[in-house]
């Protein structure tokens, strides 16, 4: 009795034309569709176009036998889950061995009995079946996670936002400095990428990461006092002791996020630059006095676009430079303050940031 609920495609490949006789027409009158193949090469010339549920392998064939055409399938990437079931007149250990270890599900010894053969058929379809359901709940649960993924990246990122305009909003004459900042570290990230002759620890996602770390570097601002942070005049020699400290502060902060969540970038990345965007290329810098390439290269970075934002932007107690005096003042610098390959990433970049500091300029300047 024919069931015509029953979609599933079985190929047979057998170089006897009365054993692929017998084998349609069982499967057939069961509703399977069934797609027939004297030999192993036309066999896999079709599986090239379509894929069947379950292949029905012979051994024995001219040109090649079924242990050749069932390697070939294995190691082809598109083709390797469908089950094949081996039937042959062989019969003996070694070749039901071979078979198995070869990647066949099963052996049908001939001459085969049809009600044996038809459950043998069924089971592995089902378990087939089953496979390709848990292989789509595998991609659905994937792409679950990767949007979970997304969804607590974004929410870091908010939250990193939130916090650092903190030390930001304390201070009403830094305005857009953490939006500019940002964008000048990425954009010497870029170039950096772009040029760089030497690895410099900088990774593909390294322009995303600094951008949205670099709004931390100031958070420690939070622990300095308003009378210092927000003193009109020059600093003393101790107030500029004490506001020195803003850059162990937010250290310190960030490295107890970091307890708990140790391997996120952004906190590693935030913890590197906050402590250490201070130094200088030459040494004379705070809080450690690192030179060189013991400073983070993401420090490093955010160094030069620090300054530039400082040089670009008026204050109570200096003017506003304009950018090709701040361009003059960082050649100058350059090997002192900053280090010379970021140095030369920005002169080859210093249009963009001239636009990017005009386009986001503060609105009381």
């Amino acid at each position: 009795m024919i069931n015509n609920n029953i979609t599933e495609t079985v190929m047979l490949v057998d170089d006897t034309p009365a054993n692929l006789k017998v084998l349609s027409t069982m499967l057939r009158e069961r509703g399977y569709r069934v797609v027939e193949f004297p030999n192993g090469p036309a066999a896999l010339r079709a599986l090239s176009r379509n894929q069947p549920d379950l292949i029905l392998l012979d051994i024995m064939m001219p040109e090649m036998d079924g242990f050749e055409v069932c390697r070939q399938i294995k190691a082809d990437r598109m083709l390797k889950n469908i089950p094949v079931i081996f039937i042959s007149a062989l019969g003996e250990e070694e070749h039901k061995l071979r078979a198995f270890s070869g990647g066949g599900v099963d052996y049908v010894t001939k001459p085969f009995h049809e009600e044996e053969t038809l459950a043998r058929v069924q089971t592995h379809l089902r378990l087939r079946s089953m496979q390709k359901e848990l292989e789509t709940h595998n991609l659905h649960l994937e792409d679950l996670v990767r949007e979970k993924v997304k969804e607590i990246s974004a929410s870091q990122v908010a939250t990193i936002q939130a916090v650092s305009g903190l030390a930001e909003c304390r201070d009403d004459v830094t305005g857009r400095h953490i939006e500019r900042t940002s964008k000048f570290c990425k954009m010497l990230a870029g170039q950096l990428m772009e040029q760089s002759t030497r690895s410099m620890g900088i990774r593909e996602t390294f322009a995303d990461d600094i951008y949205h770390a670099a709004p931390l570097h100031d958070i420690g601002k939070v622990g300095i006092s308003d009378a210092i942070l927000l003193k009109p005049g020059k600093l003393s020699a101790e107030e500029f002791e004490t506001i020195k400290k803003h850059t162990l502060i937010g250290a310190m902060t960030l490295e107890k996020v970091r307890s708990k969540y140790p391997q996120n970038a952004f906190i590693n990345m935030g913890i590197a630059l906050t402590r250490s965007h201070h130094e200088r290329w030459d040494g004379g810098g705070y809080p450690d006095g690192l030179a060189g390439e013991e400073i983070p290269i993401s420090a490093r970075i955010m160094a030069l676009a620090d300054v530039y934002d400082a040089l670009r932007s008026e204050r109570p107690y200096k003017g506003r430079l304009s950018h090709r005096e701040s361009v003059a003042f960082i050649r100058k610098e350059n090997g002192k303050h900053f280090d010379p390959s970021i140095t030369e990433a920005f002169i080859s970049s210093h249009g963009d940031f001239e636009e990017t500091s005009e386009l986001l300029r503060d609105v009381s300047a």
